[in-house]
């Protein structure tokens, strides 16, 4: 399929567009306005874009059914200021109830059941559900568009950080597992983010990993190992040489049962080099490669 996205209804270009652009980290937005009314408001257009200053930028879309803007953005045109509150998997239900359209005035704090905490500089509360809070400032609001479905994006600088002590570990730095972030997908779909469903891609460093094109051509032409297999291979810093000291069971009884056919045995090196990648034993796998 191939779309040209001016060919379509803008409906069926947010569907799409939603459906691949994903996950997409939650900003939960709570405003007030000049006569005190508070809201609190849900947006899935939001990341991190500069940690000094440090900026972050959500966007509450026009409507693409009516083309009206949403009350968040019309109270920090008011008052420039909006807590960030990030949504977790303990808060995601009354999050998604906190996005109804209820009329101005309505505060989504109690609809959706949740506590009103004071901020430290700024108007707006908290969400005390939260367990990571940021206060901000709203440096500029950049309009994208007039028609329905025109971004309009919110440049924040984020002046305090609220973290629940139970999200950090022995250096007080927040444990990526233990913050059960929360991440829209498309149309009803979400995503939880936790040990399970999360891994580490170790990146490189100063030293420049040798890249797929000096990987040995059998390996580099491997029918076995993925693209992420290869990858792994060509972080190295160099090409690594056969270890004499390296010894493997596994690795001795391949040898000794294919080696009167090597194609045969190139195969098997490879299916057991890829298992050994998948478990995180780039230097194992290399050894077990070179021994072709």
């Amino acid at each position: 399929m191939i779309l040209h996205l001016k060919d379509i209804k803008p409906a069926e270009a947010q569907n799409y567009l939603q459906h691949a652009i994903a996950p997409r980290p939650i900003c939960f937005a709570s405003t007030i306005d000049k006569a005190g009314n508070i809201n609190l408001s849900p947006f899935s257009f939001f990341n991190l874009f500069s940690s000094n200053p440090p900026i972050v930028i959500f966007s509450p879309a026009r409507r693409v059914r009516n083309n009206t803007t949403k009350h968040t953005l019309q109270n920090v045109e008011e008052v420039k200021e909006v807590v960030i509150n990030i949504v977790d998997y303990d808060m995601v239900q009354q999050t998604s109830l906190a996005s109804c359209e209820y009329p101005k005035g309505i505060n989504e704090f109690i609809k959706a059941g949740f506590t009103q905490q004071k901020a430290s500089v700024i108007a707006p509360p908290m969400v005390k559900e939260s367990k990571v809070k940021m206060e901000c400032r709203v440096l500029e609001i950049k309009p994208l568009g007039t028609e329905g479905g025109a971004g309009n994006l919110i440049i924040c600088e984020v002046l305090v950080m609220h973290i629940d002590d139970t999200l950090l570990d022995e250096q007080g730095k927040i444990d990526q597992r233990k913050l059960h972030h929360v991440a829209r997908l498309g149309g009803d779909w979400y995503c939880k983010v936790d040990a399970q469903s999360s891994f580490k891609v170790p990146k490189p460093n100063t030293q420049l990993g040798i890249g797929f094109d000096n990987l040995p051509e059998n390996i580099r032409n491997s029918k076995i190992l993925t693209g992420n297999h290869l990858a792994q291979l060509a972080n190295v810093n160099e090409l690594p040489v056969v270890n004499a000291s390296f010894e493997d069971e596994k690795l001795k009884s391949i040898i000794q049962y294919f080696s009167i056919n090597p194609a045969e045995m190139d195969l098997e090196l490879q299916k057991y080099a890829a298992a050994l990648i998948d478990d995180g034993k780039v230097t194992e796998a290399w050894q077990v490669l070179l021994a072709d």
